[in-house]
């Protein structure tokens, strides 16, 4: 934690979600000290819980993506089924700050918890919405995970594979955890409007928006008719977007090559500049025409060395090639811990290995410490007291299966 005094201190957040892309938003503000509740069904809790025990998910000792995700924040179970438990959240509704949710609108509706139900109840309350397809439309009721609604429904899933290739499926959480980060950036945009105007607002995106956003550098070109044609062919195989094998099995990527300058030092590290005085290649046009036999000739002379070859040689020459690096790399990445990417909690109780952090950073702005992920309805007790409860109460709702 930093001196300074964590920015979101004082800040009341309900977590009215499941899984990643909704509640990780509360996270960041979690971690920039705002007091987070989790509101979970008793029992069962986030499904999230249980991801890093699926038998397709690596195995370890610890729930470390609920350690990861999950961190800095309080959990209170209630049963949104029973009037009781609906009475309890529009209390903390009343007090909140901030009221963040991925729930489907179906079930927000049935239970009366849309913005137009809610906001009578606190005026300047942020009530945060993220959904799978947005807010209106023809499927804005339709559920979905990253796996569909950002990865695959905006083409991402289509456009990354290799020409002939089936579509590569995406990492868990991979369209979630930045589509959280674009709901955190929805919610301090409203936080500072409320700032200036003293009222509140519903803020939402989704997870197709934010696909199709990473998509956007292609897609962009459907909506103005562009040409195709070029774009993904088999035999349009050019030196920069090639990836080149070493002799020790990792792969080479030559993407921030410019120049021909740099082109130029590049085939001298190969002892292939002479290359360029073949008529295939010697200009850029011929090059591209060209580009299968001349990525063959580099392929093959990569191969002849291990990639700490390459690489210091490159550096040697000022050309900028890169290694594609393995999950295996990263415990060992300089850059991880000492730009605070991962982070050792200090707290015994909470992780006893690096967590990875959100990439959201303000200097001077403080954070919170590290604190352990709350098991299921760790604090339903505390956080009912505090809502003025009586011990007594608090047992005929536990007896009656409310919490």
């Amino acid at each position: 934690m930093s001196n300074e005094s964590p920015l979101f201190a004082g800040l009341k957040v309900l977590d009215v979600g499941s899984w990643i892309a909704g509640p990780v938003a509360a996270t960041i503000l979690a971690d920039y000290g705002a007091d987070v509740i989790k509101v979970e069904m008793p029992g069962a809790g986030d499904p999230y819980r249980g991801l890093a025990a699926l038998p397709t998910s690596p195995q370890a000792d610890s729930n470390y993506t609920w350690q990861m995700d999950g961190r800095n924040k309080r959990s209170l179970t209630l049963n949104l089924k029973t009037e009781a438990g609906m009475d309890i959240l529009r209390r903390l509704v009343s007090e909140a700050d901030v009221y963040v949710t991925n729930h489907p609108l179906p079930m927000r509706r049935k239970l009366g918890l849309m913005y137009e139900d809610l906001e009578p109840l606190n005026p300047k309350l942020i009530y945060a919405s993220l959904t799978a397809y947005g807010e209106d439309g023809p499927d804005k009721d339709r559920e979905g995970f990253d796996l569909v609604a950002y990865w695959s429904r905006p083409g991402l899933m289509d456009s990354v594979r290799a020409p002939g290739a089936e579509p590569a499926q995406a990492l868990p959480g991979m369209g979630d955890h930045p589509t959280a980060v674009a709901l955190y950036a929805a919610i301090v945009t409203a936080l500072l409007k409320r700032e200036r105007t003293g009222e509140g607002s519903k803020v939402h995106t989704s997870l197709i928006a934010n696909g199709l956003w990473s998509a956007s550098c292609i897609a962009q070109a459907k909506f103005c008719d562009g040409d195709f044609s070029n774009w993904r062919r088999p035999d349009n195989v050019t030196l920069l977007r090639a990836l080149y094998e070493t002799a020790d099995h990792r792969w080479l990527q030559l993407t921030m090559v410019r120049s021909p300058e740099e082109l130029q030092r590049f085939l001298e590290v190969l002892a292939l500049d002479h290359l360029l005085h073949d008529e295939r290649f010697a200009t850029p046009e011929a090059r591209l025409q060209h580009g299968p036999a001349l990525v063959t000739l580099v392929k093959a002379r990569v191969a002849e060395q291990p990639a700490s070859h390459w690489i210091d040689a490159c550096g040697e020459a000022g050309v900028p090639i890169a290694m594609i690096g393995t999950l295996d790399d990263l415990k060992t990445d300089p850059q991880l811990g000492i730009n605070r990417i991962v982070v050792q909690p200090e707290d015994p109780n909470a992780a006893r290995f690096p967590l990875i952090m959100h990439p959201v950073n303000v200097d001077g702005a403080g954070r919170a410490d590290i604190r352990p992920s709350p098991e299921i309805g760790q604090h339903s007790a505390d956080i009912l007291v505090e809502l003025g409860y009586r011990p007594a109460q608090i047992e005929a709702l536990r007896s009656d299966g409310v919490i």
